[in-house]
């Protein structure tokens, strides 16, 4: 029989767990694995509660918005251990990240271990996304490894920072037990160069630094290898771990800009050395930096980690990043909002100088209804909730993330709707930040439909995504995403600055490892290409998917490894912005050898620089006077004026002639720099500030999106005479006198239930009702279009223009 978990020990300690254990068996289990149940702790403030699918029975569980105390949330435990040593350390719990089994979510751990200081388990989600599931919302979770005394320690579990909850920023915890295991002796568990993974060309070399899991009795050498991009080796050596210490450092020699590999002991590790001259800043020049990349902090980043993350994106040289906070958990009742928790990380971001591009997220469950979904009913919410926002003066805020392909019954016209709403809450506040257009998925009916409710005229940037098609083989292409939302903004004017606000490929990772260096020069070649053709393609700005570490469904994103350290992608990025600088386009390269594919920039700074690769390699010819960088940054020789151009491109730069402009027998371009197109500032009118929204029944709701794979007809489906309502908004200061009209498409009739003209109180809301009749000859299962117009003292406002179907 097994033992009683609760009374095996002081404090919990599990010795034997399974039937049928005998005596000497359980004592050789005792010096190796021990088990406490979290309820059993000497001293804690966290809350027991009762359930039967906990090991014990019960189990620790908090859930709470108020603030902790000066010692925090707290669980401290009383382990003795049969034996000194090393202990894996696993715990059933709520993990920090969403995972598989659930999206569920825990604060961050911290761990004290014998009274010495708190450390946060700030590990990445790869980390965490791919613990095996336990029960209910809790996971097994690796916590690392501790070095345990002989004897009686002390362990306590402590949460001192709020999570982000499905409808509330609060401080969650939840452990049924956790198990500590002995390692067989002392091994090396890090390699790794400077804080955040990166040295500065030019400034004091890399120094190595190797760490162990413990502290060990007697001196520890390692052998180390250190490789570059290419694979060559670039370093070699051995360092001693002193004798009780668990660290050593070794000075490496002055490298080349680049990313390096380091192994040591099966041990693998990654830095990047990164190019002495440093990229542009945000607000340099008045200009800007044109790249991005997508962080999403609240789900990504541990907070200990926020400042390190900030400043190594800094130094790979982006200038924004896009982020966003949860609707639900800033506004969980109607006009109570709390952003301290996002506005600490807008903070540390401005801080290190750094844009920030807000995105906002769905709405909160109680502002919406099954029609609207996932919309608030009431477009006052979304102005509201928008000039919240836009009073924490980020840079810019973005209207939404992909809604054409969710899996909401939501429409175009729906949407338009809202991003007017938004828009004017935005520009309702002192110094507004930039609006920018939801980040479409793709071209498609949804976004026709929200570009034909004339919502250009509230944005100040256009937006849109594009990756390339993952069941493509072979490298990765930048798809045509850029090229299609160039004409439709040509075509749907006033011509605005276009943002590719999420870019990246899909590269499949193994479950508990990096990606390869074959995948991770794939993702760095992709992200030079998909850049410079971004730009190319006329893109103001443009976002990488992701900055930080993201496993999702076994595809990796990010530019950090598991272990928050550069991959070849982060230094081919800050390649490119130490050499593109301001990264004017202004012609693609002519006269290449076939195969042969080159783009040219002026940085700003009196030169041009062109990009050049190639799907095999080719010799170019670059008369003689340019300076040559290869992908990581690290100038080519060149005595006969050629270089060789390869999957991994290349930049040549050339001084500008004093007189004759650009001379470069490569390249295309004239002698003047290309205008960058600045978001533009005008107010908008009086007519501009009305709204006008269709809301019809939920039996009448267009059919679901599907992830964007529906296929017409996609407009409400209605009857032959159905109701609807007209929401007619007045978003500004006083009363208007609003005159509506429908037209509707030839074989349906629209009429009003009431006068067709009305008055509107100032912020306010009012419905009129309509009965729309279809005729005899309006086929089934077709789009139509029904548009709403109205007048506001002679001006027009903008339409609502919607898609109907005969059911």
């Amino acid at each position: 029989m097994g033992l009683n978990r609760r009374t095996a020990m002081k404090a919990g300690l599990v010795t034997a767990v399974a039937s049928g254990v005998g005596l000497n068996q359980a004592r050789a289990q005792a010096t190796s694995v021990l088990t406490v149940q979290g309820e059993a702790a000497v001293r804690t403030n966290i809350p027991v509660v009762r359930d039967r699918r906990a090991s014990g029975g019960r189990h620790l569980s908090l859930v709470t918005t108020r603030k902790p105390p000066k010692e925090g949330w707290y669980a401290t435990y009383e382990l003795r251990a049969p034996d000194a040593g090393v202990y894996a350390l696993t715990a059933v719990a709520i993990a920090p990240v969403e995972v598989p089994h659930t999206e569920r979510v825990a604060s961050y751990l911290q761990l004290s271990l014998n009274d010495v200081p708190f450390t946060e388990i700030a590990r990445s989600q790869p980390h965490w996304y791919e613990s095996e599931p336990a029960w209910g919302d809790l996971s097994v979770l690796d916590l690392g490894e501790l070095q345990l005394r002989r004897g009686g320690n002390t362990l306590t579990f402590r949460v001192t920072e709020p999570t982000v909850l499905d409808d509330t920023t609060a401080y969650a915890f939840s452990l049924d037990r956790f198990t500590l295991r002995r390692r067989n002796g002392i091994e090396l568990r890090e390699v790794s160069v400077g804080e955040r993974g990166t040295c500065r060309y030019g400034e004091s070399g890399p120094r190595l630094r190797l760490r162990l899991n413990g502290r060990t009795d007697r001196p520890h050498r390692v052998r180390y290898t250190v490789t570059d991009y290419f694979g060559k080796q670039a370093a070699e050596g051995h360092a001693t771990v002193p004798a009780g210490k668990t660290t050593a450092t070794v000075a490496l020699p002055q490298l080349p800009p680049g990313h390096y590999r380091v192994t040591a002991s099966g041990v693998t590790g990654h830095f990047a050395c990164l190019p002495a001259r440093r990229p542009l800043s945000s607000g340099d020049a008045g200009t800007g930096n044109r790249f991005g990349v997508n962080a999403w902090a609240a789900s990504l980043i541990p907070p200990s980690r926020l400042g390190a993350f900030a400043t190594a994106m800094k130094e790979m040289g982006v200038g924004w990043v896009r982020d966003g906070q949860s609707w639900p958990a800033v506004e969980p009742t109607p006009g109570a909002y709390d952003t301290a928790h996002h506005d600490r990380v807008t903070r540390t971001l401005r801080e290190h100088g750094l844009s920030p591009l807000e995105v906002i997220s769905p709405a909160p469950e109680w502002a919406m209804t099954e029609a609207s979904l996932p919309l608030p009913a009431d477009l006052r919410h979304a102005y509201r909730y928008a000039r919240r926002l836009a009073s924490g003066h980020p840079e810019a805020i973005q209207l939404s993330n992909e809604p054409d392909v969710d899996v909401t019954r939501s429409t175009g016209d729906a949407h338009a709707a809202f991003v007017k709403a938004a828009a004017l809450g935005i520009g309702d506040t002192p110094r507004p930040p930039l609006v920018v257009l939801p980040g479409i998925a793709q071209a498609g009916h949804f976004q026709d439909l929200m570009l034909a409710n004339d919502v250009v005229r509230y944005a100040d940037v256009w937006a849109f995504h594009g990756y390339p098609d993952p069941a493509v083989p072979g490298e990765p292409a930048f798809p045509g995403a850029a090229d299609e939302q160039r004409e439709l903004s040509r075509r749907y004017g006033p011509d605005v600055p276009r943002w590719m606000t999420e870019c990246g490929a899909f590269l499949t990772a193994r479950p508990g490892h990096d990606l390869s260096p074959a995948q991770q020069a794939v993702q760095a070649r992709y992200f030079v290409r998909s850049t410079v053709e971004g730009l190319a393609a006329g893109n103001a700005r443009q976002f990488w998917f992701a900055g930080p570490p993201l496993h999702d469904e076994g595809v990796y994103f990010g530019l950090l490894d598991r272990d928050f350290r550069p991959l070849a992608a982060y230094s081919a990025c800050a390649a490119l912005t130490s050499l593109l600088g301001e990264a004017h386009f202004v012609a693609p390269v002519r006269g290449l050898p076939a195969g042969a594919v080159g783009h040219e920039f002026d940085t700003g700074r009196g030169e041009s620089v062109s990009v050049l690769w190639a799907a095999e390699p080719v010799r170019v010819d670059l008369g003689g006077r340019a300076v040559v960088h290869d992908i990581m940054g690290r100038r080519i020789p060149s005595t006969d004026g050629t270089v060789t151009v390869s999957r991994d491109p290349v930049y040549a730069a050339v001084e500008f002639a004093a007189e004759t402009g650009i001379d470069n027998a490569v390249t295309a371009g004239g002698n003047s720099r290309p205008a960058r197109p600045e978001p533009r500032r005008r107010a908008l009118s009086p007519a501009e500030h009305i709204v006008l929204s269709q809301r019809y029944h939920a039996r009448n709701a267009a059919p679901n999106k599907n992830n964007g794979d529906a296929e017409p007809p996609l407009g409400y489906r209605l009857g032959r005479r159905t109701r609807m309502h007209l929401d007619v908004y007045n978003f500004t200061g006083t009363r208007r006198t609003v005159t509506v009209k429908a037209r509707p498409t030839a074989g349906w009739w629209v009429r009003a239930v009431g006068p067709a003209r009305v008055e509107v109180p100032p912020q306010g809301r009012t419905t009129l009702e309509f009965t729309i009749t279809a005729g005899r000859t309006v086929p089934h299962r077709t789009d139509h279009r029904l548009d709403f117009t109205a007048t506001l003292d002679g001006a027009t406002v903008p339409p609502s223009a919607s898609l109907v179907q005969l059911r």
